[in-house]
């Protein structure tokens, strides 16, 4: 059983060949690299240039000798805080698999690593058929997005904890954020599940092998994940609507403490601007005049509070 692994020379494309399969890998393609693909592979034009578009929609396409695949996977990113899609383009075969991506899917870089360095992952990952190995690649992918989404959800229980002890502009923005990088995930994983219902359900002969169970499986994980991200897309909404009612709660609160004072102060204002007049008052003459008027004053603002105890409005 034969075993080569290589880089072409001046080119962003290695390979691995394992008995009769072969796994091309091409990181960060350019026009040469495209260019090789052509001459090597009959790959239909519009599927290359697909290979180098940033913005092309996952899909699955089957020609006579070969599929074509266009798969977008979750890559957090740290500057944005929100989670970005990584495209990963995917020509399938009877004997070969080619995987033309941007380098940052670690798993696709790992597996691919791994098969070249180690024997036993050669013969694990591609002794069985070119189908087999769509299967581990699109596997260590899928299983790559739950950590993500375990992130997120750990993120929005921090927020919820934080959002019942203190209300600040930083919980808001937190939401806010959360709420953008759960949508962004959605957007990015909702297009799966029907290119793997598709390998699941269709029968492509090149591929050798019946794996309708396999990706069964990869499709029931992609199905948890978007379960999980509508269920914390809810949990994040009923955050928004517990913040907007803390808040208001909180504003009232201040609001009815402000009026409460400005009430009992009302009367000492009000014998002060009395007393303030250049017009004959009663007390004015008499030296507990001043005595007299501050007891008068805090006596009516003492029976506000009182009064405003006695109606529980305090």
């Amino acid at each position: 059983m034969s075993v080569v692994g290589k880089k072409e020379e001046q080119l962003n494309v290695e390979w691995i060949k394992w008995g009769r399969i072969t796994w091309v890998n091409v990181e960060k393609p350019t026009p040469k690299e495209i260019e090789y693909l052509a001459k090597n592979y009959l790959f239909h034009p519009l599927d290359l240039e697909d290979c180098r578009s940033r913005i092309e929609l996952p899909k699955i396409d089957e020609y006579e000798n070969y599929l074509f695949l266009v798969l977008h996977f979750p890559v957090f990113s740290k500057e944005a805080r929100v989670t970005t899609p990584s495209q990963v383009s995917i020509f399938i075969g009877e004997d070969y698999v080619v995987t033309v991506h941007s380098g940052d899917l670690k798993p696709l870089s790992k597996l691919f690593d791994d098969c070249q360095q180690n024997e036993r992952a050669r013969e694990d990952n591609m002794a069985r058929s070119s189908g087999y190995l769509l299967y581990r690649i699109l596997d260590r992918l899928v299983d790559y997005c739950f950590p993500i989404v375990n992130k997120i959800i750990a993120n929005v229980e921090a927020v919820e904890d934080r959002l019942f002890s203190e209300v600040t502009r930083d919980t808001v923005q937190e939401i806010s954020l959360l709420g953008r990088d759960i949508m962004a995930y959605r957007r990015i994983i909702r297009p799966q599940p029907a290119i793997l219902k598709s390998l699941e359900e269709k029968d492509y002969p090149f591929l050798r092998e019946d794996l309708d169970v396999y990706f069964g499986d990869i499709g029931d994980h992609i199905g948890k994940i978007i379960e999980t991200l509508d269920e914390y897309k809810e949990v994040v909404e009923g955050l928004y609507k517990s913040n907007d009612s803390l808040f208001s709660h909180r504003t009232n609160d201040v609001m009815k403490m402000l009026t409460i004072l400005g009430t009992i102060l009302l009367p000492l204002l009000l014998v002060a601007s009395l007393y303030g007049m250049n017009v004959p008052l009663p007390f004015e003459d008499s030296s507990l005049a001043f005595t007299v008027i501050i007891l008068i004053s805090f006596a009516i603002s003492g029976g506000m509070l009182f009064y405003f105890r006695f109606k529980r409005w305090i």
